[in-house]
C-alpha cells in the first residue's frame, strides 16, 4: 500500500502534525494506549496503512531500543512524509508531554508534592481500556492466523501475567515461535543476521549538562521496554551512581510519566528540571528520544527486506503475536485495577460500543472521559 497516495509533501506533513499533536495532548495510559490510538487515526481512519503493514511495524520498532510507541509514531511520520515527517512526528507527539511534565515538575519543586490527577485518571482509565479492546480486536485478527501465533499470544499473556519480564517474553517467544514458523514453512534459504545497535559507554564526568546529555543517550540507546525497565535503568544511574536524585523523587518521576499524555520517557523530562532547572529538562529530554530519531531511519532500509526472507519473516509474526500478547496483559491489568464498580464498567462498554459500532473519534471519548471522572470527584 502506497501510503503517501495522491497528497502534495506539504500536505501530508501538515497531516502528520495533525494527529500526532492531538495525540501528544489525549494518549493517556502508555505505549499500548499509544499504539491503539495510531491504529485508530492512520489506519482505520485515514487508510495511511493497513492492519497488516500496521501489525509488521509494530514488530519492528519492538527491535530496537527505545519508547516503541513513539518509535512507531516516527515511523508513521517517516513512511507517510519522509525526513520531515519523521521530525513533525516526534516533536508534535513528544512536545505537549513535555510541556505538561515540566509545569508538573515546576510545581513539584515549587510546592513539594505531585499535582492532583487523580480525578482525571479515573474518568480516562475506563475509555482507555475500550479503545485498547477495540486495538486488540483489529490486530487480533490480521495477527492470529493460524495455531502457531495462536498459541504464542496465549502463552505470553499467561507468562506476563505470572509476572515473566517483557522483554525476555518478547524476544523469546520471537525467536521460538519464529523457528517453528520458518520449520513449518520448511524454506532452506537463511537471511543475514540483523546488526544491533551500537551500546554506548557511561561518559567521564567532564561537565554536569554533558554527563546528564550523555546519561540521557545512553539509557535512551540501550532501554528496551515498559517503564518499570526504564526505571531499573534510571536508578542505576541517576541514584546509585551519580547521586543526582533519590529514590522517591524517581518514582515521583516515573508516576508523572504514567500518568501523562505521551511517551512515558518525558519522565526524563522531570527528572532533569530536578536535577539542573529548565536546561536540564530539555538537555535530558533531547539525550533521551535522540536515539529514536536514529534508530527508525536506520532500521527501515532492513525493514523493508524482513518479508522477503522466511527465517526473518516467521520471527517477526512471532514478535508481533508477542506484542500483542503483551498488549492484552496490559488491558487485564487495568481492568483489574479499574473495573471496582459499576460505573467504570459501564463507561467501558458504553465506550467501546461507541468506538466499533458508530467509530466515535476515540479523542472525543478520552476528553469525555477525564470531565466524567472530574465531575465525580466534585
Amino acid at each position: 500500500m502506497d501510503i503517501t497516495k495522491q497528497v502534495q509533501p506539504w500536505q501530508r506533513v501538515g497531516e502528520v502534525a495533525r494527529i500526532f499533536l492531538v495525540l501528544g495532548f489525549t494518549a493517556f495510559g502508555g505505549p499500548a494506549v499509544h499504539i491503539a490510538m495510531m491504529r485508530e487515526q492512520c489506519v482505520k481512519r485515514r487508510a495511511w496503512l493497513d492492519d497488516a503493514r500496521f501489525a509488521d511495524l509494530i514488530g519492528i520498532v519492538n527491535l530496537i531500543p527505545g519508547p516503541s510507541s513513539t518509535e512507531l509514531g516516527l515511523y508513521i511520520g517517516y513512511l507517510r512524509a519522509g525526513w520531515l515527517g519523521l521530525l513533525t512526528a516526534g516533536v508534535c507527539f513528544i512536545g505537549p508531554a513535555l510541556l505538561i511534565v515540566l509545569a508538573i515538575a515546576w510545581a513539584y519543586v515549587t510546592f513539594g508534592t505531585l499535582p492532583a490527577a487523580g480525578a482525571l485518571v479515573h474518568g480516562i482509565t475506563p475509555v482507555i481500556i475500550a479503545v485498547i479492546a477495540q486495538a486488540l480486536y483489529g490486530l487480533g485478527r490480521t495477527i492470529l492466523r493460524g495455531v502457531v501465533p495462536v498459541v504464542a499470544t496465549l502463552a505470553v499473556v499467561t507468562l506476563y501475567l505470572l509476572g515473566a519480564n517483557p522483554i525476555v517474553l518478547l524476544f523469546g517467544m520471537g525467536l521460538l515461535g519464529g523457528g517453528v514458523i520458518f520449520a513449518q514453512r520448511a524454506r532452506q534459504r537463511l537471511p543475514a543476521a540483523l546488526g544491533l545497535p551500537l551500546l554506548l559507554a557511561k561518559a567521564a564526568p567532564v561537565a554536569t549538562n554533558l554527563v546528564l546529555f550523555l546519561t540521557f543517550l545512553k539509557i535512551g540507546s540501550v532501554t528496551y521496554g515498559s517503564g518499570y525497565v526504564l526505571l531499573a535503568f534510571l536508578r542505576d544511574d541517576l541514584v546509585t551512581h551519580l547521586h543526582w536524585i533519590t529514590d522517591r523523587q524517581l518514582l515521583d518521576a516515573i508516576s508523572v510519566g504514567q500518568f501523562t499524555p505521551g511517551p512515558v520517557f518525558t519522565t526524563a523530562t522531570f527528572l532533569g528540571y530536578l536535577i539542573g532547572g529548565f536546561p536540564g529538562a530539555f538537555i535530558a529530554t533531547l539525550g533521551i528520544f535522540m536515539p529514536a530519531f536514529i534508530f527508525v531511519p536506520l532500521i527501515h532500509p532492513l525493514a523493508s527486506r524482513i518479508r522477503k526472507h522466511p527465517l526473518t519473516a516467521a520471527l517477526l509474526d512471532s514478535v508481533n503475536a508477542a506484542a500483542l500478547g503483551l498488549m492484552a496483559g496490559v488491558l487485564m491489568q487495568l481492568g483489574r485495577d479499574t473495573f471496582t464498580g459499576i460505573i467504570p464498567i459501564a463507561v467501558s462498554i458504553i465506550a467501546l460500543v461507541l468506538l466499533i459500532r458508530f467509530r466515535v473519534n476515540s479523542v472525543w471519548l478520552i476528553l469525555a472521559g477525564a470531565a466524567l471522572g472530574f465531575v465525580l470527584h466534585r
